[in-house]
């Protein structure tokens, strides 16, 4: 049926006996408002609709859709109220969508609801390190630790949170022990090369540097750190320094700034040694197209 041929049965006149049954209707039938009908699905429905909810949303923020993927998990605390798991899953999503606040209180609901997961202590661990409070960070991945010694990943937060707070040699021990429970951790493994820099034990960071980039081959952070620390420990490895630190600063070029490295928790010792390096003529041109592509605000690190 065409759309024209609709719409003229459509809008077609009424037939006389069809007005007066209308008309005969209406006086004898008093109004009554339509009351729509509305399928309210069982728990159970609504329970099996919410992990599915939650399937997608932990789909979504692996893909890095993390806006979608908050809205999904908000949905899901929705339908699956006393569910922690819903509540972990929303602040994450609302940690990596920059909704620190609103990810404090999903995860307060998710302690109340499950006091005893060890993952909940993790991440708030994790998100007052992130606001600038590493004390509080390990009071609360300490108690993360005592249900779960095992996760790699708080002890890396715990390594970073000692880091701020001056404890070089506590720091180096929580790396160490993030990347003994994960091999592959090569964050961890170049956060260890940053702290043994800093206390002059270059050959020890060089050879971590060069472990991650056998993990990880086109990382930038450990790249530059590798070029600085074999710039600083010889002129015979210039070379290879400057092919890794032009190579380092083509992926992230934010590292030409010193206001980048510390916020890596890069050292004064690392930075001085890096301005040294990025001054050589023979780096001129990488520098100055760094300079050309970086963003202050913040670039993407891995």
């Amino acid at each position: 049926m065409t759309r024209r041929g609709l719409r003229s049965r459509l809008i077609a006149p009424l037939s006389s006996a069809m007005i007066a049954a209308l008309a005969l209707v209406t006086q004898t039938q008093p109004a009554q408002a339509l009351v729509p009908y509305v399928y309210v699905p069982p728990v159970e429905e609504l329970a099996g609709a919410g992990l599915g909810i939650a399937q997608a949303a932990s789909r979504l923020l692996r893909l890095g859709q993390v806006d979608d993927a908050a809205r999904l998990a908000a949905l899901t605390v929705q339908l699956l109220p006393d569910d922690p798991r819903g509540w972990v899953l929303l602040a994450e999503a609302q940690l990596r969508s920059n909704q620190g606040p609103g990810a404090a209180l999903s995860l307060a609901r998710a302690k109340q609801l499950d006091p005893r997961n060890a993952g909940i202590w993790f991440a708030e661990g994790s998100l007052a390190l992130r606001n600038g409070h590493p004390t509080e960070a390990i009071k609360l991945i300490d108690q993360g630790l005592k249900l779960d010694s095992r996760n790699s990943g708080a002890y890396f937060d715990l390594g970073n949170a000692r880091l701020l707070l001056g404890d070089p040699r506590g720091a180096l021990g929580a790396f160490e022990r993030a990347s003994s429970l994960r091999k592959d951790f090569w964050e961890a493994i170049n956060n260890q090369g940053l702290v043994l820099f800093e206390q002059g034990k270059t050959s020890e960071a060089i050879g971590r540097w060069r472990s991650v980039l056998k993990i990880k081959p086109d990382a930038a952070e450990p790249s530059l750190a590798l070029a600085v620390g074999l710039f600083n420990a010889s002129q015979t490895n210039r070379a290879e320094a400057i092919a890794l630190a032009g190579k380092a600063l083509a992926a992230e070029p934010n590292y030409v700034f010193d206001s980048h490295q510390k916020e890596q928790l890069w050292g004064p010792r690392m930075r001085a040694a890096t301005q040294k390096l990025l001054l050589l003529s023979d780096l001129k041109a990488a520098v100055d197209r760094a300079n050309a592509n970086a963003s202050p605000e913040g670039g993407n690190d891995e």
